[in-house]
């Protein structure tokens, strides 16, 4: 594969972002009929943001308080945790209202969703890490913020805070009073409306993005659906059995995550077979390899050198990447053919989850299922070792170094 540089990335994204803009003229047509309140307005959701956020976030710039913000909220970890001092009278009153789940939450639910986690965890590792991680490589928009944005000078440090996030919504207190999704998401909320005010200073940035503001309210659906939508396609295609329940629950906890990470409710598809239609139509036709997004594939497939464990080396990563995403973006992305994983995750991968699942007996080589089952295991340690304690969420001081 060519190696991949920056120089390469900036030759390469010259003139992308009219093609780009070109290529996102898609009219929106996904009723609200189908979302949780079941009615909206119906508003085209690639022109739309999280203005109350990004307005009081704007001014925290303006003022010069970013490390004081920062400070303040690095105290705050759980969440019923009273919110602690150093906060302006307005941001605190929007952290404390965004901090609290919606009215229609379902505290039944999320406990099916608990359930759910505790069965799956195993599965959850790696198909975050390895369908949603690798996906947002081949979301162009998101590739392009992360990249140009601070995350994009910081990998690693960007990697753990997403890692936490999967790992909050996943824990038995996720929103709990004792538990921490709440914090995360509104902490997250509050990157991405810095981000909105940042990114629009990067001429790198705007070159090539074919947007005037990033995060719309539709390129967080597209990553919601890279989340949610895409684990449950995943687990429907391999036939792990799953109670209706207890997906339900699972669906469940991802709405309650979307509407504290700022989605609008009329965004958010009430049932798995609208989060279908939409996704059909906000995230399939939007996966695209750009040489940002190329680059940051190349950096993921060198998650498992940390832990010094061959069972997830490059190869078996793209290998695993070509598996669950298909040839076509495997290729889009440079990621190599493996002749030994390719072949073996494809006729295999099937009984092995069947095997696992009870479903099937007998059918494949005990050093086969033995090599899978140890490839989930260790992908749960990859993902915890990324949630190195503790990981504070903070508004970032500036855009991507690299590219004043």
């Amino acid at each position: 594969m060519e190696h991949v540089t920056r120089r390469n990335v900036l030759k390469a994204t010259a003139g992308a972002g009219a093609l780009l803009a070109a290529g996102s003229a898609t009219p929106w047509t996904w009723s609200p009929a189908g979302s949780v309140p079941g009615t909206g307005t119906g508003a085209d959701p690639k022109k739309a943001w999280d203005p109350e956020p990004d307005e009081l976030i704007a001014d925290v710039y303006k003022r010069g308080d970013v490390g004081k913000v920062n400070r303040a909220l690095r105290a705050w970890t759980k969440n019923e945790q009273p919110l602690p001092a150093g906060l302006s009278g307005d941001l605190r009153d929007f952290v404390e209202r965004s901090r609290r789940l919606p009215a229609w939450a379902d505290r039944d639910k999320l406990a099916d969703a608990v359930t759910f986690n505790q069965k799956r965890g195993t599965y959850l590792g790696a198909l975050y890490g390895f369908a949603s991680g690798m996906m947002s490589a081949v979301i162009p928009h998101e590739a392009r913020a992360v990249y140009y944005s601070r995350g994009g000078a910081q990998m690693k440090d960007r990697i753990s805070k997403t890692a936490k996030l999967g790992y909050d919504i996943g824990s038995l207190n996720a929103y709990a009073p004792s538990g921490e999704m709440s914090v995360t998401c509104v902490k997250t909320r509050l990157i991405h409306s810095a981000v909105r005010h940042l990114l629009p200073q990067s001429a790198h940035w705007s070159s090539v993005s074919g947007q005037t503001v990033p995060i719309t309210q539709a390129d967080m659906m597209v990553t919601w659906h890279s989340l949610p939508t895409t684990v449950m396609r995943m687990l429907n295609r391999w036939q792990v059995p799953l109670k209706h329940a207890e997906s339900e629950g699972f669906l469940h906890s991802w709405q309650v995550a979307g509407h504290m990470l700022g989605i609008e409710d009329q965004y958010i598809p009430a049932t798995w077979a609208t989060a279908e239609t939409q996704a059909k139509q906000v995230l399939d036709p939007v996966l695209k390899a750009t040489p940002e997004g190329i680059e940051i594939a190349d950096m993921l497939r060198d998650l498992g050198m940390q832990l010094d464990l061959t069972l997830l080396s490059r190869g078996v990563l793209g290998s695993l990447t070509r598996f669950m995403l298909g040839d076509k973006i495997a290729n889009d992305l440079r990621i190599p053919r493996e002749p030994v994983w390719d072949p073996l995750l494809n006729a295999a991968w099937g009984p092995f989850t069947l095997v696992r699942e009870g479903v099937l007996q007998a059918g494949m080589p005990k050093e086969a299922y033995w090599t899978f089952d140890e490839m989930l295991r260790q992908f749960v340690l990859l993902y915890m070792a990324e949630l190195r304690m503790p990981i504070s969420i903070e508004l970032p001081g500036g855009n991507n170094p690299h590219y004043k």
